[in-house]
């Protein structure tokens, strides 16, 4: 098995980078961004193409509004290619990204609340009379659930997207947030709280 080359190995002349481009996708983002910061625009390209996925889908989830995530993510990739240099190893790339992703949309979150109140999936198409009823009422939980989700604090919902979604420790959303760890655990015990009793009614919806 090849051993993952070191901080000091990532930093190759420009005549090795030449040869071993095609090997880009292959390289770790500890790898790609130690060469990003060292000027290689090539290594830049990679780490935004590798996350630009995650992060529209991490925007997506903590902006409700489509326009807004989008707005979100685009910028927080801009971000990524001016702030590389910010970056110090100290903790997981993706930890540090998903940072860049969550400062972008609590910035943008004020907007996002004051258009709380309208559609957040645009105008829902009316069930036709030949669609299924459960096709209906399984539209119908999307757009409750995305409802109740925006009714959710930001701290709330940044807390529960990282935690439940991403999957990242108490102790890196604390880092990603800056919040103390007590917090952040308060947090996602009651947007759990709020997002389950929400399911809860619904089942009993579906039950009725």
């Amino acid at each position: 098995m090849r051993s993952q080359p070191n901080r000091g190995s990532a930093r190759l002349t420009l005549g090795e980078r030449a040869c071993d481009h095609v090997a880009y996708p292959t390289l770790s983002d500890l790898v790609l961004a130690v060469r990003a910061r060292d000027g290689d625009r090539l290594a830049l390209e990679t780490l935004v193409e590798r996350h630009s996925p995650s992060v529209r889908r991490l925007a997506g989830y903590l902006l409700s509004d489509p326009q807004d995530a989008e707005d979100a993510a685009q910028e927080a990739l801009a971000k990524l290619c001016t702030r590389i240099g910010q970056f110090r190893g100290e903790s997981q790339f993706a930890t540090w990204l998903y940072s860049l992703v969550a400062n972008t949309c609590r910035d943008l979150g004020e907007r996002q609340r004051r258009r709380r109140h309208q559609s957040l999936e645009g105008v829902a198409e009316p069930a036709g009379r030949d669609e299924p009823a459960d096709l209906a009422f399984q539209r119908e939980q999307r757009r409750e659930l995305t409802r109740r989700l925006a009714e959710l604090s930001n701290e709330q919902r940044h807390v529960m997207v990282m935690k439940d979604v991403l999957s990242l420790s108490y102790e890196e959303i604390a880092g990603v947030l800056r919040m103390p760890v007590g917090t952040v655990k308060c947090h996602a015990h009651r947007g759990r709280l709020r997002m389950r009793k929400a399911f809860d009614g619904l089942r009993q919806a579906a039950g009725a």
